[in-house]
């Protein structure tokens, strides 16, 4: 599509869909990056001409922001010149030197003009060809292999991608520059060139695409926000039958108000396989719109509840809502973020949950009393009310939109609006990633588009139990998905109260304290999961909370002091955060397939909320019957995973930069790349919105003199 600056996606219609391939034998170009009459052979990648990540890349994301800005300032800048006869001259910032090669810069061709010079494109192997810079094609890749889900932990693999794409593209700019090298001259790069030119444009390469993971817009900034107004309002309901307990209804028993309690997870399981349908249908903005309303209705009728058989009611609807969250919110975000967004965004989510379930601790001070407990279930109406008001702002997912209708100029509108473009011809390009990475993950299969084909998704639940070279994957998932449970982590936060009855002054105090011990814990589990393997941090995690619970055992028994008992929940809540809290969900969106994704995840939680209702229901009969040996079957669970960890969980694979870059070059090998250009790459694209702004400062000054 012909790129207009004036066009505007509020035009009447449906545009036309921008054009994903030309056909193979549409006459290209006759000039190449090296000259208007120089023909690009192209080149194409092998595992002999893809060599190893350069180590420049593995430090990369270590620095500061404000480093790498420094660091891209410092590097020598230079013009790359055609002739017309095609020969190569590179003018370094000293005046030449090495075998001509430029070094990092935007590159300057004489003769063409920045709508003639010639744009990096490729034919696959069936024939079709693509025109992209080789920053969209590294885009293009980041769509399509990581999920779209909002994830914690996610950063990881989204960083690894970029480097291995990094590298894979610069080693593709340096052979094609080797090869007309040698064709002109005879000779080839020298070894310290080639190393140089592969580090500067793998750096160059790696900075653009990481710009994304630091470009935000505000309709994206709302769209979160509302949506984790979701998440606290589901972590405050995991909490707030905690501190009340005594008020509410005095004189029940311990059965009823146990159900209670466990209603929350019986909801749970048929939200989340309600919410599916809700998102194929309503689309996610519909969807979570009723959600919130479930939050109202529900929050409403605990509130006003006249007996609690009524409670009880209200909290499986509460319970709906909440598994219904946890299906909706991770997808939502996942489709409306850029790439390597998505595992920040995810991480924000689970802010939220944790900081609901502090909230919860924090207001029963004030409101935990005979008088005033219905305030404290009201207020779960109230915030999703809040949320409602704040609709407007929500805008529907692009990929749902585009699945309905590929032409789709909505879609077309909101990507504008969230991506912070300025032209249909970004809008266009980023269109096509959506397309792309949606039938390269196998959407339309799973019936994720909205389409129908419902009925799919069990194929696809079958088809991955079936398949014996996952098997291990989905051993390993459900096997931690249980363990994410019966570890009796919901133990702690449904029933603290009457745990630390008797071990402490105040049981709130000690909930409280839990409670944001929970929220720091997260946030180091954010920067052990950038370093740590995830098997490692399993292994740490249920050996952490295994000895918490022997010095938990140890000190109701009288060996210890109560204070010390305290000391070891917390321990036990901060070792799960590392581990068994975030990893086994990680390890689906990291180590399955786009095909299983789904199917895994859908399993994943049924699973969890299935453990989460009987550790909701059981654990006030283990406490009265067990006592002070109460977190003793806990205990063993965790020493199972442990020896599962350790002798047949796997550490995640094909997530490192070196198997990445494998990945694509297997991927891509019948790909042939021409004028593949890093240096230039920005010299075909349209005005930033930076240089729109030096443009002005710099009119604004002639102005003033």
């Amino acid at each position: 599509m012909a790129s207009n600056e004036t066009t505007s996606l509020l035009s009447k219609g449906d545009p036309p869909p921008a054009p994903a391939s030309t056909n193979a034998k549409e006459r290209r170009p006759s000039f190449s990056r090296f000259g208007v009459d120089v023909e690009s052979p192209g080149v194409r990648p092998s595992r002999k001409s893809i060599g190893n990540i350069p180590q420049e890349l593995s430090s990369w994301h270590k620095r500061s922001f404000s480093a790498q800005v420094d660091h891209s300032s410092s590097m020598p800048r230079s013009r790359i010149t055609t002739t017309s006869g095609g020969a190569l001259d590179a003018l370094s910032g000293s005046g030449g030197g090495g075998n001509g090669i430029g070094s990092t810069g935007r590159a300057s061709y004489g003769g063409l003009s920045s709508h003639q010079r010639a744009k990096s494109w490729a034919q696959a192997a069936d024939g079709s060809i693509f025109e992209q810079t080789p920053l969209e094609m590294g885009r293009h890749e980041l769509y399509e292999e990581l999920p779209f889900l909002a994830i914690p932990g996610l950063q990881k693999k989204e960083h690894n991608m970029s480097i291995a794409y990094s590298s894979y593209a610069a080693a593709l700019d340096t052979l094609e520059t080797d090869d007309y090298l040698t064709s002109t001259t005879g000779k080839h790069l020298e070894p310290e060139e080639r190393e140089k030119r592969l580090s500067r444009m793998s750096l160059l390469l790696l900075d653009e695409l990481e710009a994304d993971a630091i470009t935000v817009t505000t309709p994206l900034i709302f769209a979160v926000l509302i949506a984790s107004l979701l998440m606290f309002n589901m972590g405050y309901n995991i909490s707030v039958m905690n501190a009340p307990e005594p008020f509410v209804f005095p004189g029940h028993s311990t059965l009823s108000w146990s159900m209670a309690v466990a209603a929350f997870c019986v909801g749970g399981p048929f939200g989340a396989t309600l919410a599916g349908g809700w998102a194929d249908d309503r689309g996610r903005r519909g969807a979570l719109l009723l959600t919130t309303w479930l939050f109202i209705i529900g929050g409403l009728i605990q509130a006003l509840a006249p007996t609690l058989t009524v409670v009880i009611a209200a909290r499986a609807v509460i319970g709906v809502a909440s598994g219904a969250s946890t299906v909706l919110v991770p997808i939502y975000l996942g489709e409306l973020a850029p790439p390597n967004m998505r595992g920040v965004i995810g991480t924000m989510t689970q802010f939220a949950c944790v900081i609901g379930i502090l909230f919860a601790d924090v207001v029963g001070f004030y409101l935990a009393n005979a008088s005033r407990w219905r305030y404290m279930f009201l207020l779960i109406s109230i915030m999703a009310m809040m949320q409602l008001m704040l609709t407007p702002f929500l805008l529907e997912s692009p990929r749902w939109l585009l699945g309905r209708n590929p032409n789709s100029s909505k879609a077309r509108f909101i990507i504008k609006k969230l991506r912070g473009f300025r032209y249909d011809e970004e809008v266009e390009t980023e269109v096509g990633h959506y397309l792309g990475a949606s039938k390269r993950q196998g959407a339309d299969d799973e019936g994720s588009q909205g389409d129908g084909k419902k009925g799919s998704k069990k194929n696809a639940t079958a088809e991955m139990f079936a398949d014996k070279k996952v098997r291990l994957l989905v051993i390993s998932t459900l096997v931690l998905q249980v363990a994410n449970q019966l570890s009796g982590i919901n133990a702690v936060f449904f029933y603290s109260g009457l745990f630390f009855d008797g071990v402490i002054e105040n049981p709130l105090v000690g909930t409280t304290l839990i409670g944001a011990i929970n929220v720091v814990a997260t946030y180091v589990a954010i920067l052990l999961m950038d370093r740590c393997g995830r098997k490692t941090l399993i292994m740490w995690s249920s050996a952490g909370m295994f000895f918490s619970c022997v010095v938990i055992v140890l000190s109701l028994l009288g060996y210890f002091s109560h204070y010390t008992a305290l000391g070891a929940v917390a321990t036990y809540v901060s070792f799960f955060e590392i581990g068994l809290g975030p990893i086994p969900w990680l390890i689906v969106a990291e180590m399955f397939d786009g095909r299983y994704v789904t199917a895994a995840m859908s399993v994943s939680c049924q699973l969890n909320w299935a453990c989460n209702f009987f550790v909701g229901l059981l654990f006030p009969m283990i406490n009265k019957s067990l006592g002070p040996y109460s977190f003793g079957p806990f205990a063993v669970v965790l020493l199972l995973v442990f020896i599962y960890a350790w002798i047949w969980l796997p550490e995640t694979q094909g997530t490192t930069p070196e198997e990445l870059q494998e990945q694509l070059v297997k991927k891509n090998a019948g790909t042939t790349y021409h004028n593949f250009d890093i240096e230039g790459m920005d010299s075909s694209m349209l005005p930033s919105q930076d240089e729109w702004a030096q443009a002005m400062a710099a009119l604004e000054r002639d102005e003033g003199k």
